[in-house]
């Protein structure tokens, strides 16, 4: 009958702890972009009738790409009035209203072209995109599957030093696998088009030619094993 190496290391079945690693870098399944629409007046309900207006304008382009923009929502809005020196006279100089929008493209063809025409429009602002991976890219399995790998791998040249052999895994316990996209809003050189506040030119701009950001993700294992008694 077969004895079961036991799950604690002892002098019969030592045990042999590593860590295994995985870098794999990818192509990026989403671009994401913001828009900022703003609208300034010196009364209140214009300048709320003009956002609604450019908002409006901004959804509807976004939702003519059809499945290219796979993801849009409306982050913030406000509508603040601008005062005068304060005191007891202080009365309302103009107000500001904004709106934020953020778009997920997954159609890097269309992006270029999307993220000009949202630049051209009317007191808009264009900031990203962002590069990223889905939380269920295949990558996160891949780099998990091959730090697996790296975790066996690493005991057996441990274990073959010793002229051992590995004889049952006993743990396996995973560090997480996370893409490393830069964050949003403010990683220094993340983005790689921005426009401008400004008013509709003449004529259409041409399309950014936007080159996608590699992802790089990261997967770690802590892994242990029993092994077979060393030859010392």
């Amino acid at each position: 009958m077969t004895q079961t190496p036991p799950p604690h290391g002892t002098p019969e079945h030592p045990r042999v702890a590593v860590r295994g690693d995985a870098r794999l870098e990818t192509d990026p399944e989403t671009a994401r972009i913001t828009i900022t629409v703003t609208a300034r007046g010196k009364d209140r309900r214009h300048t709320l009738d003009d956002l609604t207006r450019r908002n409006h304008h901004v959804l509807e382009l976004a939702r003519s790409y059809g499945q290219a923009v796979e993801k849009l929502e409306t982050g913030a809005f406000s509508l603040t009035p601008e005062l005068t020196q304060p005191g007891r006279n202080e009365k309302i100089r103009a107000y500001h209203g904004s709106v934020r929008i953020t778009a997920v493209l997954n159609d890097f063809t269309a992006l270029g072209e999307f993220t000009t025409r949202i630049a051209d429009l009317e007191m808009t602002r264009v900031n990203g995109p962002w590069w990223g991976l889905r939380p269920d890219s295949p990558a996160h399995a891949e780099a998990r599957r091959l730090a697996v790998h790296s975790a066996v791998q690493r005991a057996r040249e441990y274990a073959g030093a010793l002229d051992a052999h590995l004889v049952a895994l006993v743990e396996l316990a995973d560090l997480g696998a996370e893409n490393t996209a830069p964050p949003a809003p403010l990683a220094p050189g993340a983005p790689r088009g921005r426009a401008a506040f400004g008013g509709a030119p003449a004529e259409p701009a041409p399309a950014l030619d936007l080159e996608p950001q590699r992802q790089t993700v990261y997967a770690q294992v802590n892994a242990r094993f029993i092994m077979s008694p060393p030859k010392l």
